[in-house]
């Protein structure tokens, strides 16, 4: 143990100890005008001065001369508190800094459950996968194609919907607690491409084969081309909400990354690759997938929240033309999910084949419809697969953390070297 005795040394040791370096050239004398601007030595009660002394007078007499309040013009300096009435979720005039108090406690809350849920890709054991992925007769070849095809689209994916949140919804939602869950999904995306990518390296793919993947495979580009078409306009810097026509253009963009492509596009892949580690295959990537779709599915929750909370304070965005536009992206969106399951397994696989998926993405379908006030466009669909209601449902199935290790150590990777 370090005693504070031993750091008292006497004054005469220290100024007799020699400099670890010697200057190479003796320090220039200050000129006239700077030695009087320069604080000296004695005052500063150190031995070294300014490089610049002239640049730094010209720094201190800049801050003499800010005015504060003119750089707080936009804040109103010495407006009233903020209310709670004054919030709202788009076009809000309240100060987006003030966090509290809040007006949609829903918001903040998810944001409480998605910092409880966090995770990291290296937490998951990946041997068994590594040799199961490299043993002749492990998977077969629709096996193999699934796996490859949903970590091709994935891989891109998350991505795709980070750039959405951070390029085009940040500065439109209006609502400081929905701001702060909009941050917390941006890092838990990338989390997940993180994972991805973790993946693919672990099991020696081809990095560039699977990540060109949106660009090379017709149905993997279709979809990653429709929702890229709803971030277009949202991302240019001279957008701005405040009429009714950029008003629905942002609404239409959340309905598509919240129930289309997190909604709908993500739930052909994450079945299959579940229903794999159900069948004790592949169960690293497996249960990176549970993981991310429990996030998924937060996010999910918290976009149709926003969308409704929308309508609710903006009705007459929600007119009968633009609900049929609306049902019409969804329904887009399920024929795309459909044409990815039927193209990902052309045969049948893991109990299930492209017939099946249908009615199960017919099933998603009429929920997100319903979740948002719309009708059901596929009356009497089942859910062929109730497992996957149980995986997403946290209170259903077992301890999030139950297969991961007892102690949560990051500093682990770390290098101390």
């Amino acid at each position: 143990m370090l005693n504070w005795d031993e750091f008292h040394e006497d004054d005469t040791s220290v100024a007799e100890a020699k400099p670890s370096y010697q200057p190479q050239q003796p320090t220039p004398a200050p000129t006239p005008q700077a030695a009087e601007e320069a604080p000296t030595a004695a005052h500063r009660g150190t031995n070294y001065q300014a490089v610049d002394a002239d640049r730094l007078a010209r720094a201190r007499k800049s801050l003499e001369e800010l005015d504060v309040a003119a750089g707080l013009e936009e804040l109103e300096m010495g407006a009233a508190r903020i209310e709670v009435d004054d919030k709202q979720m788009i076009n809000a005039r309240a100060d987006l800094n003030q966090l509290v108090p809040f007006k949609y406690e829903w918001a903040w809350q998810k944001y409480l459950d998605g910092s409880a849920n966090h995770w990291m890709p290296q937490e998951v054991n990946m041997n068994a996968d590594i040799a199961l992925w490299k043993s002749q007769d492990g998977l077969t070849e629709d096996e193999r194609r699934i796996v490859m095809r949903s970590l091709g689209y994935f891989s891109t994916a998350d991505s795709l919907v980070a750039n959405n949140l951070v390029l085009a919804l940040y500065r439109l939602i209006t609502n400081p607690e929905c701001r702060q869950y909009l941050l917390r999904q941006a890092f838990e995306e990338a989390i997940h491409t993180h994972a991805y990518q973790y993946c693919v390296e672990s099991l020696g793919m081809d990095e560039g084969e699977v990540f060109n993947m949106y660009r090379e495979v017709p149905s993997v580009a279709a979809k990653s081309a429709w929702s890229l078409k709803h971030t277009q306009s949202l991302a240019r810097p001279d957008f701005n909400t405040g009429t009714p026509e950029t008003d629905q253009e942002l609404l239409r963009n959340l309905i598509a990354f919240y129930c289309v492509t997190e909604g709908i596009f993500f739930y052909c892949g994450f079945s299959q690759i579940l229903s794999m580690g159900r069948r004790n295959k592949m169960t690293g990537v497996a249960e990176q997938f549970q993981y991310i779709l429990r996030d998924e599915s937060m996010h999910l929750n918290f976009g149709v929240d926003m969308i409704n909370q929308i309508k609710i304070e903006n009705p007459h965005l929600w007119t009968p033309e633009f609900q049929d536009e609306v049902t019409q992206m969804i329904l887009e969106g399920t024929e795309l999910e459909v044409a990815y399951a039927r193209d990902s397994m052309p045969r049948g696989v893991l109990g299930m084949n492209a017939a099946i998926m249908e009615e199960y993405l017919h099933f998603i379908c009429n929920r997100r419809l319903a979740q948002i006030g719309l009708k059901e466009q596929f009356p009497g669909a089942q859910n062929p697969f109730p497992w996957m209601s149980e995986i997403i449902d946290l209170r259903k199935e077992k301890n999030f953390f139950e297969t991961r290790v007892t102690e949560y150590q990051v500093g682990g990777a770390l290098s101390w070297d």
